[in-house]
Formats: structure tokens, C-alpha cells, sequence
């Protein structure tokens, strides 16, 4: 059956985190969509933009046809429902069941990260933000990474496989591709907040060197500049 036209309406690619996570999971699975763009911190305006496009008020959006879809994680779920050839959950139930859970904290969770270290990815702003409640926020976050990547990645044994949190790329990796960002930007001491085997840093190597990532920061330094 072929796809209906897809339409992604995304903010600002510096800083709208939630976009980044159902754009790079389509990107990486090959998925041909248009994008729409929402020019955020515009305060009425803004809001005025995103309800044309969806009764939320909010970005991510994907239209599917003439079906709208909203929320980043129900964006996500419906594409690896509605496309399983482009693998975004693995076929290991207890591999994707842990991806759910992991995903499911992200989305729900890790307030202080995200308001103290908002997303920047284009700038470096080492030290900014750091708190307690930050801190608890990556430490939690790194052990979750170390958890997966021994469960399901390359430390898991034989057959399993693959750099990223369930081996293969997934929906898991989507969802913390903005944290991913954030540790870049704002450079936290990770060994210090528990990763002392090095397995956030490389995962984040991982992250930071997909093609797709590269193409996102390249084109949220376009849309800056072209602000200014």
C-alpha cells in the first residue's frame, strides 16, 4: 500500500527539541515527508501558527493524509505501527518493551534538563544551568543509557548488536537525541555524574556523528543566521 503524503510541521531546529525527535527518526528510516515550519518564542504569534495546524498549539505535528497527528511519542508509535519495515522498534519483545519504558521516562520526565539546559545545539555554553536537580536528571540518564546499551548493544553477547541504546537505531534513540544535544552544548561533567565506563561519551559520539544529526545542526544554524 503506498504511503499517504507526509507533512512534518516542526519549530525552530535550534531549539525545538521535540521536533527533532519524530524528524530524525524519519530521516533515518527513509521516509520521504515535506516539512512545515512554526517560528517559535514569537509569543502570540507563534501560538497563532502552531493551532493552524493542530488544536494542540504545539509542535511536533505530522499530517498523514488527511489525518493529523500530534505529540512527538504518538507521532513516533503511529509511523513504527503503520511502517514496520522501517524498523523503529526492534522485533525482540523485551528489547522493544524496555524501549518503550525508557522512551516513556524521557517523555515524561527530566524537567530540571530541560528547563535549565534548554536546547541550543548550535552554540557551546559549557557549565550553564548545572544544579542539583540537573544533576540527579543526567546521573539518572546516564545510567539508563549504560542499562540499555549492556542489556541490548554491543555489550550484550552474541546476536545482539549495534551502537545504539537497543542495538539498532530506534525510537528510544529519537527520543533522547535532544539530551544527546544538550550534553554537547552544555558540556556537564559526565564522569563525575556516573559515567565511568565512557558509555554516555561514546553513545553520545554515536548520536552526534549520524548523518542525519549533522544535517539537522547545519540547517538550525542556517535558520539562525537567517534571524539575525
Amino acid at each position: 500500500m503506498q504511503t499517504p503524503p507526509l507533512t512534518l510541521v516542526i519549530g525552530n531546529k535550534n531549539w525545538s527539541s521535540w521536533s527533532l525527535r519524530p524528524w530524525l527518526a524519519m530521516k533515518k528510516a527513509g521516509l520521504a515527508f515535506e516539512e512545515a515550519h512554526v517560528t517559535l518564542r514569537d509569543g502570540a504569534e507563534t501560538r497563532a501558527q502552531c493551532l493552524a495546524h493542530s488544536p494542540s498549539g504545539k509542535v511536533p505535528v505530522l499530517k498523514w493524509g488527511e489525518e493529523t497527528i500530534w505529540d512527538s511519542l504518538a507521532i513516533l508509535e503511529t509511523l513504527a505501527d503503520r511502517l514496520p519495515a522501517a524498523r523503529l522498534w526492534p522485533e525482540d519483545a523485551q528489547a522493544r518493551a524496555h524501549g518503550r519504558a525508557i522512551a516513556a521516562e524521557m517523555h515524561a520526565g527530566f524537567q530540571a534538563l530541560r528547563r535549565d539546559m534548554p536546547m541550543d545545539c548550535i552554540h557551546h555554553r559549557p557549565g550553564e544551568g548545572m544544579n542539583d536537580a540537573v544533576a540527579a536528571d543526567i546521573s539518572r540518564i546516564i545510567a539508563l543509557w549504560a542499562e540499555a546499551r549492556g542489556r541490548f548493544g554491543e555489550q550484550a553477547g552474541e546476536g545482539q548488536g549495534g551502537p545504539f541504546l537497543l542495538g539498532a537505531f530506534s525510537i528510544a534513540d529519537a527520543m533522547y537525541a535532544p539530551v544527546v544535544s544538550r550534553f554537547a552544548t552544555y558540556a556537564p561533567d559526565l564522569v563525575a555524574l556516573g559515567d565511568r565506563d565512557g558509555v554516555a561519551r561514546v553513545y553520545m559520539e554515536t548520536v552526534t556523528s549520524m548523518p542525519e544529526m549533522r544535517q539537522w545542526v547545519l540547517e538550525a544554524r542556517a535558520q539562525m543566521a537567517a534571524l539575525d
